[in-house]
């Protein structure tokens, strides 16, 4: 689940200004962001009120499940005919969304974020949200009791821990158990004790070069 939160309404305003646009066109998603509280029904009726307030017209909004899936924004635009009367289009979706509908606009019709992408997350209940992969390309989950210290160490230590740790603590969130410590505890009553003496590599950041592609056959 990506976490996202709200851009600024001035910045967002601002942002539509530079286009030019006076008709707009607001997109969701129903999955992501309308957990995080930042695309759904709400913040569509919310985000349309504040541009009807500063003069602009509001074609239309699209809730759609994953603002992501190409496939599904494409049907979107076949059939919502609100879609194409819009100088600009507005998206309340994590960035790979802003991507997909920028995919399938008209290439004179300017695609803009109204959210900022924050993580990737794991979710703990409803609006409790936790980053649990930082998606380095080389899981390595199998040698650290399913803790990533990639993620949970604030310096993605591969091996730890850092000589700062105090009495089980992080040295830079005191408030956080320290993340090699949790692994050491887990693999030892898991009897895997012997993992935590594996020097592992470097990472290889080449792995996550951008842009990335993959097709399954």
């Amino acid at each position: 689940m990506i976490i996202t939160k709200k851009k600024d309404p001035a910045d967002i305003l601002k942002s539509i200004e530079r286009t030019g646009a006076k008709k707009i066109h607001l997109f969701g998603c129903n999955t992501c962001a309308e957990q995080c509280k930042t695309g759904g029904t709400p913040e569509l009726k919310e985000t349309s009120k504040i541009l009807v307030a500063n003069g602009y017209t509001v074609t239309g909004t699209s809730l759609i499940d994953e603002t992501c899936y190409n496939q599904i924004v494409r049907r979107e635009f076949r059939q919502n005919t609100a879609i194409a009367e819009a100088d600009a289009i507005l998206v309340l979706s994590c960035g790979a969304g802003v991507k997909t509908v920028t995919d399938n606009a008209s290439t004179n019709q300017p695609v803009l974020p109204a959210l900022d992408s924050l993580f990737l997350a794991s979710v703990e209940r409803v609006g409790r949200f936790f980053q649990g992969c930082s998606l380095c390309g080389n899981c390595v989950l199998e040698y650290t009791a399913g803790i990533c210290p990639h993620t949970d160490c604030p310096k993605s230590l591969l091996n730890g821990p850092c000589g700062g740790v105090d009495s089980g603590k992080c040295e830079v969130f005191p408030d956080n158990d320290c993340a090699w410590v949790r692994i050491y505890n887990k693999l030892k009553e898991q009897g895997r004790l012997e993992l935590i003496k594996e020097t592992m590599p470097a990472k290889d950041h080449s792995i996550t070069q951008h842009p990335a592609k993959v097709t399954l056959r």
